[in-house]
């Protein structure tokens, strides 16, 4: 699971706030949260000061059962990054969750990196509508969000809400997306500071309840004097309440009479504080700085070892202190207070302003914190620091995939420093990740006029190695792949291609197959595309980038592209060079489109043992690894495998054990599943279900720009239409995927369904024929008749193995002998290990030896001298050869 590593700043920000003792119960107000959470959004809006967090933490805690879901954020200035901000909410959800449904949301925040925002949000929206339970999501402090593609995504998530989701917003300001067709429905409700203010009446409840600790009387005319002077304001009356301790009514009034909420409050924080022993006063100055702390942080920035101590007087005193945790471990002051604190150190010693943000900062990087360390020392301005903590933490969050968050400590960093040349780098790829090519190209370009003027040392040419890596990225992004051979070739061959953030960047976390992510252009082919990405991989290769993921990943997309073209034997060559990479091995993302698709060409032959157990290998590397997301891409693939050798009920158990249903709304991010479970229901002769789920899931595909996807669906509903009678519509969804097909070449695509397609382009190649528009549909009619001509050579050829091979032995062998199994007798003779075998046909050795136990099963012997006396008394070497 992608997570930060500081848990306890995690829970505290996911923990519902700790109600105090002497709150006031607002039960009209109670009410009316009630009845709106009937609704879509329920909003708390008020300036800073008027309870909003507190009222609805009451709600919660007073609507707290087992048939309700309530899930709580608190949200901070860097929530910002729309990763971060909703992998937060998934992590909320799941502490609420019980029963093994936490680990279904767990599987979401994991697929966030890499992922659009519509695709994530889909997947969010599908698992919240499996909830049984009335579901409340809590967001606090939704003023600090202004990232507008957050505010965006919010708003397209609240309108598709199911009806047991109800979502809740605190806000000092109105919120940043528009409620009024929800308004209209009904579906949305709002708490505005008029009712937030206290009234008359819980001004006393709350003011007596200070008075009772107190010998003070408090008359009904001062209760209604400090309730038209605060205007209900509740941190006004509890700062008011503070003061009343040690002055007197009439001192403290005549101080909130005709001053606006801010400078009143700045009086009244001035007045407590003064009341404080000063070792208080200097502890709250010192801690202001912290969003959140527990007695460690406190420690590090007072430089004491006793602040467990004062933390809990401040508890007793009541002095806006926020317990985060049942366990009173983390706490954060209001923010109003802390405001004021804040305000006030730095007007009064701003050099103590930024030291005590760099303790901080030490503080958080000793215990591995780094986020938040990184804040503190940029406000610090420790901005060497700084760039020594990022450097250290980049790749980690790089993983998380918070690309806004690094772009922010990078931009706060460059503003005020010159960073150095690695960290510019890095910037720069941040850029292509974020789609900003004009700034990353202009920031490579004057990289590498820094880089010419550099003496020969191994600092250039590791720069220089990451640099090629870059342009690489931005290549694939803008196409400007002159630029990129001419660097390429302008380059030291002794550069060093060793910096891990760079060599080992992972371009797919959830893709079953390559071709189908960025990396793999979403499906599109051409001979442009296989040019490229030859002399792309033979150039990194040269360069020592051969076992590089962006190398390995370039390659596989090609060795995806081979096996669509129907070009089987360059497929299998490249896929047995892959194999012979350990990053194949280490990397999730490669290893299971690469076993897919070596078990895509074993099924081709015939050869579905192999294929079966090609998946069983990549499944027990998935399973060893707790991968759950790549077991079920696997299942669903051994799913397609049984429905190609028409075993249907090992592939209905496989998709049962895929948790999808025909009923639910099919999200793209479960697209090869979903597919998989139309496939089933086709052969189930379910046609209405199937078509549903595709007519459903086709727009997605279209909105994700995925080429191989809208091939697949159309060839599928092209099936189902002319399965149920409907001809006229399977051959329009046909020609949709011929036109698609056509630009990119595509043939496995159609030559995989078998003879219902083959029949089915037959047809089609008639209806050409007969129009009278030929030059218009010239290009379109040669496409079929060439997938025609395919699918006669391979019915000819025959799935089970060369036609010489199956005549040579048909009647002496119980089953023939496949082109792959005669080449592997071929090595028997000559010799060859197994291992020599592998890399002679680029399998892998476990291949070869299920390649070797069904070849002995079809001669009947047990080792390779009977295989080879065998053979020779078959006369099928001589044949062979």
């Amino acid at each position: 699971m992608i997570m930060s590593n500081n848990i306890p700043m995690i829970q505290a920000k996911i923990s519902r706030p700790v109600l105090k003792d002497n709150f006031i119960y607002r039960q009209q107000l109670m009410e009316q949260i009630t009845l709106g959470s009937k609704g879509k959004i329920t909003s708390v809006t008020a300036p800073a000061g008027y309870g909003k967090s507190t009222l609805l933490a009451q709600w919660v805690s007073g609507t707290t059962h087992d048939q309700q879901v309530h899930a709580w954020l608190t949200l901070d200035d860097r929530d910002n990054d729309p990763v971060r901000f909703w992998r937060y909410i998934v992590y909320s959800l799941c502490t609420s969750l019980s029963g093994g449904l936490e680990n279904r949301f767990l599987a979401l925040a994991d697929m966030l990196p890499g992922t659009s925002s519509g695709m994530f949000l889909d997947a969010l929206l599908y698992e919240l509508s499996r909830l049984t339970s009335d579901t409340y999501v809590i967001l606090d402090d939704l003023h600090l969000i202004y990232n507008p593609k957050i505010h965006e995504d919010l708003a397209y998530w609240i309108h598709y809400l199911p009806p047991h989701i109800h979502i809740m917003l605190s806000s000092r300001t109105e919120l940043p997306f528009s409620t009024i067709r929800w308004r209209v429905q009904e579906q949305a409700a709002n708490i505005s500071i008029d009712q937030l203010k206290f009234t008359e009446e819980e001004t006393r409840d709350y003011l007596r309840s200070v008075y009772s600790y107190t010998s003070m009387f408090i008359s009904d005319q001062q209760i209604r004097e400090m309730t038209k002077q605060t205007e209900g304001w509740v941190t006004g009356l509890q700062l008011a309440s503070l003061s009343l301790q040690s002055s007197g009514p009439d001192e403290v009034f005549m101080h909130v009479i005709g001053g606006d909420h801010y400078h009143v409050g700045e009086y009244l924080v001035s007045e407590v504080m003064s009341k404080l022993p000063e070792e208080t006063q200097h502890f709250l100055l010192k801690t202001c700085i912290l969003s959140r702390f527990d007695s460690g942080a406190c420690d590090a920035v007072t430089e004491m070892n006793n602040s467990h101590l004062v933390l809990n007087e401040l508890q007793r005193l009541n002095l806006f202190l926020i317990p985060l945790d049942e366990q009173n471990r983390w706490f954060r002051y209001h923010h109003l207070f802390a405001e004021f604190l804040q305000h006030r150190l730095f007007l009064e010693d701003p050099s103590a302003y930024k030291k005590l943000h760099a303790l901080a900062g030490q503080h958080f990087a000793d215990n591995g914190w780094m986020d938040e360390a990184l804040d503190h020392v940029i406000q610090a301005e420790e901005y060497e620091l700084a760039e020594s903590y990022l450097s250290s933490h980049l790749q980690h969050v790089l993983r998380r995939g918070e690309l806004t968050t690094l772009r922010k400590w990078l931009d706060h960093i460059s503003s005020r420093h010159t960073l150095s040349h690695e960290l510019s780098l890095f910037l720069a790829f941040v850029l292509v990740l974020t789609g900003e090519m004009k700034q990353a190209e202009q920031m490579l370009t004057d990289l590498e006029q820094v880089c010419a003027g550099m003496p020969p040392s191994e600092r250039r040419n590791q720069l220089q190695s990451s640099m090629l890596f870059v342009r690489s990225n931005l290549v694939f992004r803008n196409g400007d792949f002159e630029k990129w051979f001419e660097f390429s070739q302008g380059i030291l061959d002794n550069i060093i291609p060793d910096n891990p953030v760079y060599f080992h960047f992972d371009y797919n976390l959830r893709d079953p197959l390559v071709r189908r992510t960025s990396m793999g252009l979403n499906g599109v082919l051409s001979r442009d595309t296989e040019k490229i990405g030859l002399m792309f991989t033979g150039v990194l290769a040269a360069h020592g980038w051969e076992d590089s993921l962006i190398h390995l990943y370039v390659k596989q997309s090609l060795c995806e592209g081979y096996y669509e073209w129907n070009r089987l034997e360059d497929s299998r060559r490249l896929a047995g060079e892959i194999a012979q990479s350990r990053s194949s091995v280490d990397t999730l993302g490669l290893l299971v489109p690469l076993r897919i698709t070596e078990a895509r060409l074993a099924a081709a032959e015939g050869q579905y043992t192999v294929a079966h157990h090609i998946v069983d290998e990549a499944q027990q590397s998935a399973l060893a690894r707790k991968e759950h997301t790549w077991v079920l891409e696997l299942r669903a693939f051994r799913a397609r495998l049984f429905l190609q050798e028409r075993n249907i009920p090992q592939a209905r158990k496989e998709v049962a054990a895929l948790g999808i249903r025909p009923k639910d709304k099919p999200v793209y991010s479960r697209e090869f599943q979903i597919l998989t479970l139309v496939r089933l229901l086709r052969r189930q002769r379910k046609e209405p279900e199937a078509l549903q789920l595709l007519e459903l899931l086709k727009p997605q595909a279209a909105r994700e720009q995925q080429i191989a996807s809208l091939v697949e669906i159309s060839i599928l509903q092209a099936l189902l239409e002319t399965q149920r009678g409907q001809a006229a519509r399977g051959m329009d969804f046909l020609s949709e995927a011929l036109a698609l097909g056509s630009q990119n070449g595509y043939v496995r695509s159609f030559l995989d369904e078998g003879p219902e397609m083959k029949q089915l382009l037959s047809l089609y190649a008639e209806r050409l024929e007969d129009q009278n528009d030929l030059e218009a549909e010239g290009n379109l009619l040669d496409y079929v008749q060439m997938l025609g001509r395919q699918f006669a050579e391979f019915t000819e050829a025959g799935t089970a193995g060369t036609a010489a091979a199956a005549e040579l032995t048909s009647s002496l062998l119980p089953e023939a002998l496949s082109r792959t199994e005669l080449d592997l007798l071929n090595q028997i003779r000559q010799g060859a290990s197994n291992k020599e075998m592998a890399a002679s046909l680029s399998l892998s050795p476990g291949t070869i030896r299920v390649y070797l136990s069904r070849l002995y099963d079809k001669l009947e012997v047990s080792t390779r001298t009977q295989a080879l006396i065998k053979a020779q008394d078959l006369g099928i070497l001589d044949g062979s050869n």
